[in-house]
């Protein structure tokens, strides 16, 4: 714990400043001081939820990486696995309420990353919940229709639309508030056949996991997590496999990020095992190898990571403008490809085509309409020239990452901006013009979106 406070380079008044303000968003008035966080840094235990509050507080502070509180020497709450079979449509309007009550707040936002949530439901789940999206029955008497669905599916592309440009950071609470008023209104209506019925859930499933998507790329983990798990429940009431893929493979890409390896390949597995593959359409299924390639990446299975990666190009390949997609994978082409396939390669030790992947996804991306992928993009391949000590090329490209990053708001963004400063250090010291340059507007950067 002590070194994860220092390391900060803050003062503990500064931290105890933090941990305060953490608690206010989750609705909870503190009295910490820096008294307090010398005790903590002693070993300790903070009261109540405040330990959580201050792994979140460190965790901003070291450029929103993710601190845990075994990390920091402190007693994690217990966690279970999630309940696969609570009501769907009860956990969505809970989540809805926790928004405007303050104690469901502050007990929704005490919450950790649970590594036990990553359990998958067992095989029979699957057409049990099915068959529980057909005999469930209206509670409300709105009448839903084809307009309902398409109204949903516009709102719901928006969304998607603001946050590939901006990051999760922007209009996070208003999906929110959509998802779990207006559209969780609509699952709980009269449908004018079943047809509607399963389009509706499946709708309501990609709009949850957009929600859980934006929540984990603004660095809000267990927020994250727990929208995931409706979207999975929604896409199976829906008897959407394909849908239910495209959630678990987020899943995957999340519990990555947290260094859960067995976890997310299992997640990653899942996604592309029996109709949930077989279903979906070229490009869906690209998205859903990549991410399993990387899972096996990860996890040290090289040649299946290779294998992996090929079929996913080959999925790629086979789609044509001719074939019907969901427009949930909009945003997958050859750049997103690339991407992958570039940390894929980075994380079994193939710097140099990492390099010429990332490359390649600089190139052939829409930087306009994905800037916040792009700036990404830019901050990892930056990062890797600099593991090749080409330091001169990686300024050059994390200078165009925060370029990129005007106006994005994303715990990604801000986590390759760390990542600038914390490989720029050793040449800082040196007094390196560039290197001091880049610095100074990721320190900046880090300041404006904390």
């Amino acid at each position: 714990m002590r070194a994860v406070i220092t390391e900060t380079k803050l003062p503990g008044d500064a931290i105890a400043r933090l941990v305060r303000r953490v608690a206010a968003e989750h609705g909870e008035v503190l009295e910490t001081n820096k008294s307090g966080i010398t005790q903590w840094k002693n070993g300790v235990q903070p009261a109540g939820n405040v330990g959580v509050y201050l792994a979140e507080a460190l965790s901003r502070a070291l450029g929103n990486q993710v601190i845990t509180l075994e990390e920091i020497g402190l007693t994690a709450p217990a966690t279970r696995a999630p309940d696969w079979d609570a009501d769907t449509l009860s956990a969505l309007a809970e989540l809805g309420r926790s928004d405007v009550d303050v104690e469901r707040r502050q007990a929704l936002g005490t919450a950790v990353y649970s590594v036990a949530a990553l359990s998958l439901p067992s095989d029979d789940w699957w057409p049990r919940m099915a068959n529980r999206g057909t005999t469930r029955g209206a509670t409300a008497t709105r009448r839903v229709g084809r307009g309902d669905l398409a109204a949903v599916r516009e709102m719901t592309t928006l969304f998607s639309q603001v946050d590939q440009r901006r990051g999760g950071g922007h209009a996070w609470t208003s999906v929110v508030q959509y998802l779990t008023t207006d559209v969780t209104a609509y699952l709980q209506g009269k449908f004018t056949d079943e047809r509607i019925r399963r389009e509706l859930f499946s709708a309501a499933s990609e709009l949850a996991y957009l929600t859980g998507w934006m929540a984990f790329d603004g660095g809000r983990h267990p927020t994250a997590q727990r929208y995931f798990t409706e979207a999975v429940k929604l896409a199976a009431e829906a008897g959407d496999a394909p849908m239910a893929a495209h959630v678990l493979r987020a899943m995957a890409h999340q519990a990555i990020d947290l260094g859960h390896h067995q976890q997310a390949l299992n997640l990653a597995t899942a996604s592309v095992e029996g109709d949930r593959y077989a279903l979906a359409s070229p490009r869906e299924r690209a998205l859903l190898g990549v991410v399993h390639a990387r899972s096996l990446a990860v996890s040290g299975r090289r040649n299946a990571a290779s294998k992996a990666l090929l079929r996913a190009e080959d999925d790629l390949a086979a789609a044509d403008s001719g074939i019907e997609e969901p427009d949930r994978v909009f945003f997958f082409g050859e750049a997103s490809l690339a991407h992958e396939t570039a940390c894929a390669l980075r994380d079994i030790g193939d710097l140099g085509g990492s390099v010429r992947e990332f490359q390649r996804s600089v190139r052939t991306r829409k930087a306009t309409a994905f800037t916040r992928t792009h700036a990404v993009t830019l901050g990892y391949l930056g990062s890797v020239h600099s593991q090749l000590n080409n330091i001169e090329q990686a300024c050059a490209t994390w200078s165009q990452a925060l370029d990129a990053m005007d106006g994005i708001r994303s715990g990604r963004t801000r986590q390759a901006a760390a990542d600038m400063r914390s490989l720029l250090s050793p040449y800082r010291r040196r007094g390196t013009t560039t290197a001091s340059e880049i610095d100074a507007r990721a320190a900046a950067y880090l300041s404006e979106t904390a």
